[in-house]
């Protein structure tokens, strides 16, 4: 599917910084890493992704902001505009080996994410989306699932870790919605979860404590492929909040309703 100029961008982008990450993926117990706290880390690699993908995206609309996770913000001239960028999405897995790791790149304007991409190089799978474009995964169209029944359903959400705040909170969760879903499974790629609610591989997903750049393209290719996100707290928006659930329109509510009664 032919998209508009920035999403053309946006796939040479994640599929030139992919390069790299695949051939040190390879290599993995090569890495040079530094530890960024507990339970998380940066190696060369993540780093050099982000390097990749800023230097083309910026040299291509230079004029546009810029949020990373291992660099710092960029106001752009144009105040309408970023890119709002994941280089490695599942870090830790690409450590240890496990290929389940993404890049992410989205385009914020107007505070609104218009366009997404999320690549899982090592499967070689290209979601993307456009807002009103609908979501494509290399090149199929993607819907939700429609599974209505929360016994019958799957989610994914992130686990924390290092002693993080959120955790009694989730520990709430899982005690409420275990019993009545059919599983939830913790993958470690928050980018990869929202991509698999919108390919209906998942049928929600809800995480506390996330940044924008985890979660600004999975947000739009679950509305572009007919589901629901909205943050936990239904008053104020997702990036401040730092939390959100998304899923398919028919379990939406009453899985948003377990969640919401932490």
């Amino acid at each position: 599917m032919p998209g508009s100029a920035n999403l053309n961008i946006m796939i040479k982008a994640a599929r030139t910084a992919a390069r790299g990450l695949v051939k040190d993926f390879r290599e993995v117990e090569n890495l040079q890493v530094s530890s960024k706290g507990a339970g998380d880390f940066v190696s060369r690699a993540d780093i050099a992704a982000e390097r990749t993908l800023r230097d083309i995206l910026l040299s291509e609309r230079p004029n546009y902001g810029w949020l990373g996770e291992e660099t710092e913000e960029v106001a752009g001239t144009d105040p309408t505009r970023r890119w709002i960028v994941d280089p490695l999405d599942g870090t830790t897995n690409y450590l240890h080996g496990l290929p389940h790791w993404a890049i992410s790149i989205a385009l914020e304007h107007k505070g609104e994410i218009v366009a997404a991409v999320v690549f899982d190089a090592a499967k070689d799978e290209m979601f993307f989306a456009e807002k009103g474009g609908g979501a494509f995964l290399n090149n199929a169209r993607l819907r939700v699932s429609d599974r209505h029944r929360l016994i019958e359903a799957i989610f994914a959400t992130g686990l924390p870790f290092g002693g993080r705040p959120e955790l009694p909170a989730v520990m709430q969760d899982l005690g409420r919605l275990l019993p009545a879903t059919a599983g939830v499974r913790r993958m470690g790629a928050a980018a990869l979860d929202l991509a698999y609610v919108a390919a209906g591989r998942y049928d929600g997903y809800w995480e506390r404590g996330i940044h924008p750049w985890d979660v600004a393209a999975g947000l739009l290719l679950v509305r572009e492929a007919g589901g629901l996100v909205e943050p936990i707290g239904e008053a104020g928006d997702i990036f401040s909040s730092r939390a959100l659930v998304a899923a398919n329109s028919q379990i939406f509510d009453t899985f948003a309703k377990v969640i919401r009664n932490a």
